[in-house]
């Protein structure tokens, strides 16, 4: 069967996940508005028939490329050149709503030339006007890839990217079971759905600076998923407004982990969160460590 690693790639909030997402036909990884959603690399795995050939494809979701200077910002910038370097090749996401500027472009053409796969997927046509979407994708004239419009969102187009992403593979085993979407484990999975929901809920200026420990995840013998999980801020301050007034914005952020959580483990979950303050946690590798990011990506020399 055709067998691929391609690593999806793309600035923040280009829509790399809803991408993954639909790619796979089920959620694997998480989607929020703001950016940086995503700080893992994570697979998802594609199986399928396509013009009578079996196919497995590994799509790995990235960060979004950014300069930030703490550890985190360092582990996520590693994060994106370990996926790079494990693939047969790169989709790489456009916003399509938003102008395609020269630093991005240039950034397209280097990528372009050190893979022998590169598709450019211009996304967000749903959204964006047509006379600016036509003007990114002009811009995209003469670079060494494949350009593909199309919306993650709706599944405009995915069937043509699929075909190009299938494209000159090379043949073998499969990695994984035909039966999983992702090699995410579901205590990894449980972290990122409370993140998620904290994101959803909370101010603006709290999210980036929490992360999600979980402290206890068992599976008991009548059946319920126990989860115990700590939601880590940086500032005292923000500690009041993760719990809100009488515990309410807490207690939202639960129960939508939660519903979430049955649904992905087929089963009942019990989950109790509580809120911590760890001051600069994102500087520190042990905290990083602690809460399930593989530091092992982080060059020694950074």
């Amino acid at each position: 069967m055709k067998i691929g690693f391609l690593a999806i790639l793309g600035k923040p909030n280009a829509g790399k996940s809803t991408l993954l997402n639909a790619l796979v036909g089920e959620k694997v990884s998480i989607v929020s508005w703001r950016p940086q959603t995503t700080r893992n690399k994570i697979n998802g795995i594609v199986n399928g028939t396509y013009e009578g050939e079996d196919y497995q494809l590994v799509l790995t979701d990235t960060p979004g490329m950014q300069n930030g200077k703490d550890k985190l910002s360092t582990y996520m910038r590693a994060s994106v050149n370990a996926a790079q370097k494990g693939s047969d090749g790169v989709v790489y996401v456009v916003d399509g709503t938003k102008r395609l500027d020269e630093d991005e472009l240039r950034l397209i053409e280097r990528m372009a030339g050190t893979t022998d796969k590169m598709i450019v997927a211009v996304n967000k046509m749903d959204e964006a006007a047509r006379e600016h979407f036509v003007e990114v994708l002009s811009a995209l004239n003469g670079v060494k890839a494949e350009i593909v419009p199309i919306s993650a969102q709706k599944g405009d187009n995915l069937d043509v990217l699929l075909k190009i992403m299938l494209q000159d593979l090379p043949e073998g085993q499969p990695f994984f079971p035909d039966d999983i979407s992702t090699d995410s484990t579901l205590r990894f999975m449980a972290a990122e759905i409370v993140r998620e929901k904290a994101l959803k809920f909370l101010q603006d200026e709290i999210p980036h600076g929490i992360g999600v420990e979980i402290v206890k995840y068992l599976s008991r013998e009548d059946g319920v998923e126990e989860i115990h999980a700590d939601i880590i801020c940086e500032r005292d301050t923000h500690k009041p407004i993760i719990i809100g007034k009488k515990g309410e914005t807490l207690k939202r952020i639960a129960t939508a982990a939660r519903k979430e959580m049955e649904e992905i483990a087929n089963a009942p979950v019990y989950l109790k969160l509580w809120v911590k303050v760890r001051e600069g946690w994102r500087q520190s590798l042990d905290t990083l460590s602690l809460l399930g990011y593989d530091i092992k990506d982080i060059d020694d020399g950074e």
